[in-house]
């Protein structure tokens, strides 16, 4: 085997460079997991907002009228009174047993 033609400096040199390159390659895709940690948090507060809209929207049509703030802390005792006094409320909201859809907390697993 021959000799290394570089010197022991110029080796430590290319290596400084290359620690170097990987540390800046490493801040990139730290920004770019970041930025797409950032984005699904922003979807899934979409997705959030848009059942909460809904469910506000499916009382009031029940109710065949707009609910006014002041009424929500209402809303909030009948319902707890409904599941004080036998989980009414969460036995009608249980799905199905033929359902087979296992989703996350809200039904927001559908998050891609």
């Amino acid at each position: 085997m021959g000799k290394s033609t570089k010197t022991y400096e110029e080796r430590i040199q290319e290596k400084d460079l290359r620690i170097e390159k990987l540390a800046q390659e490493l801040k990139r895709y730290e920004a770019q997991k970041k930025q797409l940690e950032k984005r699904k948090k922003e979807e899934e507060r979409k997705i959030r907002t848009h059942r909460l809209i809904e469910i506000g929207a499916a009382v009031e049509s029940v109710l065949g009228r707009c609910i006014e703030l002041e009424e929500i802390p209402k809303l909030i005792a009948f319902l707890n009174k409904q599941e004080a006094n036998g989980k009414f409320f969460s036995k009608a909201m249980q799905k199905s047993p033929d359902t087979d859809m296992k989703k996350e907390e809200c039904g927001e697993s559908g998050v891609s």
